[in-house]
């Protein structure tokens, strides 16, 4: 089952991940040079070779002294065979279609997969006990590379939230309790989704005066990141502090999210010093304020970060609106 986690995609993966996709790209611009419009049969058995070869190699870099199943090996050649009939010009697909073998095989490879695929994302959407957002994207990953199934699920989560999202109750499970963060945000978040209005309206007005295309991309761009800037300062109040029945899920909106076992903290403070919270071992994750809770564990944690390994943290710091109930309840569930 597909459901690997932003906290396991490490330097490799990220990297053996986006190299297929540029060399592809590459190709594709190769093949559209005028030495491949005059050779169009060899530049495309070079252009399916070199996306083939290069899947394939980053599906075993992936994993490296661990061979690959065929179902994956399968893929790769179905997504190089894609990319390959959809990157080609004209001539090349001329060159294609005088080629039945090479374009049977190549439609083989796609239904095949396509065919494997839906058979076992037919069965993850119906497991039982999944969050039904986890079996979707754990279906989209196995027509999909998961990398790129997570990405836009994580894009489309957050433009869900900047647009669509307007009141209504917070994401707290039935079993959790939740602890505000957001109150203390309001004011500097205010603030900056001002000056990001403003300077969308300075890109469009002054730079469309030396360029209208520039202010075009200029104003697109924008225009994202203020549905980004509004989608996080919501995801601070739709996204709180969760004491759960087996423990703690530190969240700062779309930010941080941690889950820390309760057999794992060792004590809970609301008076420290400032070394604690600078100290690199410290997961400070409280936002453009200071902390007035610390969480001491008895064992380093692993940190979740999307593109590379960070060194573990042992202390947990954060910022809550009305500290003292989760203060009083996490030490009751902890017998302190």
């Amino acid at each position: 089952m597909n459901t690997r986690t932003y906290s396991n995609v490490t330097p490799r993966h990220f990297a053996t991940t986006v190299a297929p996709f540029l060399i592809v790209a590459l190709a594709a611009l190769a093949a559209r040079t005028a030495l491949a419009a005059t050779y169009p049969t060899i530049a495309l058995l070079l252009f399916l070779w070199i996306a083939s070869d290069s899947m394939v190699l980053a599906l075993v870099a992936r994993a490296p002294g661990r061979r690959p199943g065929w179902h994956a090996v399968l893929g790769a050649l179905a997504a190089a065979s894609f990319a390959v009939w959809l990157g080609s010009p004209a001539a090349l697909r001329q060159a294609l279609v005088a080629m039945p073998a090479i374009a049977v095989g190549m439609v083989i490879m796609v239904l095949s997969h396509t065919a494997w695929a839906a058979l076992r994302a037919r069965r993850l959407f119906r497991s039982a006990g999944v969050p039904a957002n986890e079996r979707w994207i754990a279906a989209a990953s196995e027509f999909l590379p998961p990398a790129l199934v997570r990405f836009a699920a994580a894009e489309l989560s957050v433009v869900h939230m900047a647009l669509f999202r307007w009141g209504g109750p917070a994401d707290v499970p039935a079993d959790a309790r939740a602890f505000a963060y957001h109150r203390h945000l309001a004011p500097i978040s205010a603030i900056l989704l001002a000056l990001s209005a403003i300077e969308v309206g300075v890109y469009h007005i002054f730079v469309g005066h030396w360029s209208r295309a520039a202010a075009l991309v200029m104003f697109v761009l924008s225009d994202v990141g203020l549905i980004y800037l509004v989608g996080l300062i919501k995801s601070f109040r739709l996204r709180p502090v969760l004491i759960t029945p087996d423990g703690v899920r530190i969240r700062a909106g779309f930010l941080i999210d941690q889950r820390i076992p309760l057999d794992r903290i060792a004590k809970v403070e609301t008076s420290f010093a400032g070394a604690d919270v600078r100290d690199p071992a410290t997961l400070n994750a409280a936002l453009l304020a200071w902390p007035n809770i610390l969480l001491r564990l008895n064992a380093p944690q692993a940190r979740r970060s999307p593109l590379r390994r960070r060194a573990p943290f042992c202390t947990v710091a954060l910022r809550l609106d009305d500290p003292e109930p989760f203060v009083r309840l996490l030490r009751w569930r902890l017998g302190l």
